[in-house]
């Protein structure tokens, strides 16, 4: 018994620590079609695969100095539960990963980017949906973000390079 349950035990650490090595293809991918708003699939789920990326290219913002930085959101479904890691995703203007902002639900990921600001829209029953919130990278990636719930309480994020 104890046999069978360090096998599990394995596998799940094994999808999860080399389950995403591929990603980054697909992230390339999705930035050089340029399509702003599309949600490409990547490993559809079946019998065969046991995960699946989703990744949705948001747009562009500038910095006050010019700089030009590419958002994207990635949903990671994987492992037995199908459990998702999302992430808003940075990367330069060559398509150069600069690190995340790591989300804890699909609900909370922002949903465009508009006039140069980062867009989250509460979809979450337990949030105002009348507040919007606006994240500015006028002086480059923001440490942390923070998105509004209500007039209250929110969720803080970090940037993680």
């Amino acid at each position: 018994m104890k046999l069978n349950i360090t096998i599990i035990l394995l596998f799940i650490i094994s999808s999860v620590i080399f389950g995403q090595n591929d990603n980054r293809d697909y992230r390339v991918e999705v930035l050089k079609k340029d399509i702003i708003g599309k949600e490409f699939t990547f490993g559809k789920w079946n019998e065969e695969v046991t995960s699946e990326t989703r990744l949705k290219y948001l747009g562009t913002v500038k910095t006050e100095k010019g700089k030009v930085y590419k958002i994207m959101n990635s949903i990671w479904i994987w492992g037995l539960s199908k459990r998702a890691t999302n992430r808003i995703l940075i990367f330069n203007q060559k398509n150069q990963y600069l690190g995340n902002y790591y989300i804890t639900m699909i609900n909370e990921l922002p949903t465009k980017v508009k006039n140069g600001y980062l867009i989250f829209k509460n979809i979450d029953t337990d949030c105002d949906k009348n507040i919007e919130t606006k994240i500015n990278f006028k002086y480059g990636i923001p440490r942390t973000i923070f998105r509004k719930c209500n007039n209250e309480s929110g969720e803080e994020y970090s940037f993680e390079e």
